[in-house]
């Protein structure tokens, strides 16, 4: 969701139709006009709908006029009681009038304070009832921040559209306003001055005039979140493309202003394609039965309503943001904003995904921006700790930017086939779809395609703060090894060690060679054959993990009685290396934790070779290693036995 204060839209909507689509600054801008637009909404808390009931379907009739601020009509709710109870609360703000509600064709007594409408039943209803209510109402709606409910001009055309992420539904229609209950489908009646074109969810049934009004029908046959339902009603144009999606033709409608008519034809087609790409990865597109559609608006940015984006222009990297919120913010919606990241990260992850395929000369230099703007500050969670504060849930930096890099860091550590089998587990989760989740859920599906435990990963990048800087300390051996050994410090002190695949690219004037190693200890040291001479050590070239301020350091290896012993590529082995140790022959020796003797080898010293320590029976646990030679020169190590 995009949006902007009205002195930026002109400008904004004007460079941003004019950029090129391959300009990497586009995913930021993205975030920043979201985030800058939610920080100004008010309040955060303002679900109080009773849990004693699920709606199963909405009955929306609206009717409205762009030229007046003003909205009248009716909604139904067919609901399924979970608890026995004499009344039900719905929201609605103190802003409007209700003025009467019904049950079939029976007047109800309700109450209307506190941004609520208790509604009495009179006597007891018990749970697992189906029933409905009808309330009727009218006023001025309410706005939250920049706003939920718009009226504004166009060309001088008067327009009017809805916006009601995260809590301003409640501003325009009585409803459930949380993150807990989806109607399982909804009808929407707009009545509005004929010579206007309305649009909302779903497919459009049909558009009747009588007199000088028209009523257009709109049925969306979907379980939907309530910030999700929408309509906009100006003088719009309208046309159609399709795009096959598996065997399914679906339609892609499109309403748009007048003036811009010869852009938005020209720009809408190229969302096709990245429909097709989501629908080949992520599974068919969700709505699949119905339409995708893209509707004009007058904020900059857009607005991910389900089958009815609303955008302010055709750019392709906001088309595929907000297409992206289809599966990820809609088909699947965060179940509390504290897991908002499962939207605004993901959309933002899928965005550069595409323009990795479009633009791939740019990969690099986007995931190199995305890491710039997190490590910009030291502390920060992806996990959203105030829910009462709007600017704090949409924060640019953290769940759009942060939260799209740690999928990145996730793909890295799990590989691709992996981690998008993970994915696709994610969002066609039988307990998830069409529904709400939690970070525990898509970590859960994680788990179970890779068989990795997550853990700390969530425990250091979700709810830690933070990032590593990485000093790396490398030298160059006999028969083209190199050792290394990898030190980090933390921006913040929530994370006291991250543990991470770091991949380091070793090069020279005509070689280079990339390795990883799986940094779990500060002061780890690692032994590896790159197969040459390397002058230059680049720690992660492709931009995979969120770090800063890296270092590297070659250090020269002609230190006398050097002794280091580094984990072998081999299970249960260690490797020692001693160079120029002044010694023609050395006993080691083992011992466990409670100082009893392990192992006992005698050898021969080369000063060009490696010896191997095998610990296979050895169980888990800290050893300590000791070498004793004929000069009288002892050497001890701590080692642990994974």
């Amino acid at each position: 969701m995009k949006k902007v204060v009205s002195t930026i839209i002109f400008l904004y909507s004007t460079v941003y139709a004019q950029t090129p689509f391959n300009n990497p600054n586009r995913i930021n801008n993205i975030s920043f006009f979201e985030s800058k637009a939610f920080s100004r909404l008010q309040s955060a808390k303002n679900t109080a709908a009773s849990n004693n009931f699920y709606v199963t379907y909405y009955r929306c009739e609206w009717y409205t006029d762009p030229a007046v601020r003003y909205i009248s009509g009716s909604v139904t709710s067919y609901f399924l009681m979970t608890a026995e109870a004499d009344n039900i609360v719905y929201d609605l703000s103190d802003s409007l009038v209700v003025d009467s509600v019904k049950q079939s064709n029976k007047m109800l007594s309700f109450s209307h304070k506190d941004n609520t409408v208790k509604v009495d039943f009179g006597s007891s209803i018990l749970a697992g009832t189906l029933d409905s209510v009808t309330i009727y109402y009218h006023g001025v709606p309410a706005n939250s921040g920049f706003g939920s409910f718009i009226n504004s001009v166009h060309d001088s055309v008067p327009v009017m559209w809805t916006l009601s992420e995260p809590y301003g539904a409640r501003d325009w229609w009585p409803c459930k306003n949380g993150l807990d209950d989806k109607a399982d489908s909804i009808d929407v009646y707009i009545y509005a001055p004929s010579q206007y074109t309305a649009a909302s969810n779903g497919l459009r049934q049909g558009v009747i005039t009588e007199g000088s009004t028209k009523i257009t029908h709109w049925k969306h046959r979907y379980p939907i979140a309530t910030y999700l339902v929408c309509m906009a009603v100006t003088n719009y144009a309208e046309f159609e493309n399709h795009v096959q999606v598996g065997n399914v033709d679906l339609l892609m409608q499109t309403f748009c202003y007048p003036e811009n008519l010869s852009l938005w034809q020209q720009n809408t087609p190229l969302v096709l394609s990245t429909i097709k790409y989501f629908s080949n990865i992520f599974g068919p597109y969700p709505f699949i039965r119905e339409k995708y559609g893209q509707v004009q608006f007058g904020w900059g940015g857009g607005m991910e309503h389900q089958t009815s984006t609303f955008i302010v222009t055709p750019n392709e990297t906001l088309m595929a943001h907000e297409l992206a919120h289809q599966w990820f913010g809609d088909k699947i919606t965060c179940a509390s904003w504290q897991d908002i990241w499962l939207n605004e990260g993901f959309a933002t992850y899928l965005t550069s995904m595409d323009a990795e395929v479009l633009f791939p000369q740019l990969t690099l230099l986007l995931r190199k921006q995305e890491i710039q703007k997190i490590t910009s500050l030291p502390g920060g969670s992806v996990f959203v700790d105030d829910t009462t504060n709007v600017n704090r849930i949409f924060d640019s930096r953290l769940t759009y930017t942060k939260g799209s890099h740690l999928l990145y860091m996730l793909r890295w550590i799990l590989g691709d086939s992996t981690f998008f089998r993970g994915m696709r587990s994610y969002i066609n989760d039988p307990a998830l779809v069409y529904g709400f989740a939690t970070t525990k859920d898509f970590k859960r599906n994680l788990e179970k395609v890779s068989g990795v435990n997550l853990d700390y990963f969530f425990k250091e990048w979700f709810y830690g703060q933070g990032y590593p800087s990485y000093h790396v300390q490398w030298s160059q051996l006999d028969n083209n090894f190199v050792r290394i050994k990898i030190n980090q410090v933390t921006s913040d002190p929530s994370v006291k060690f991250f543990e991470l695949p770091v991949a380091l690219q070793f090069k020279n004037a005509t070689q280079e060679k990339t390795i990883v190693v799986n940094n779990e200890n500060n002061d780890e040291i690692f032994l590896r054959d790159i197969g040459f001479a390397a002058d230059t050590v680049i720690i992660d070239p492709d931009y995979w993990l969120i770090t800063a301020n890296n270092t590297s350091e070659k250090l020269e290896e002609n230190a006398q009685n050097k002794v280091d012993v580094f984990p072998s590529p081999f299970l249960n082995q260690f490797y020692i290396n001693m160079r120029n140790f002044g010694s023609t022959s050395a006993v080691l020796k083992i011992y466990d934790s409670k100082g009893g003797l392990m192992a006992k080898n005698y050898f021969a010293i080369d000063n060009s070779l490696f010896y191997t320590v095998n610990t296979q029976n050895f169980s888990r646990g800290i050893y300590f290693l000791k070498i004793e030679t004929d000069n009288g020169i002892k050497f001890a190590k701590k080692i642990l036995k994974q």
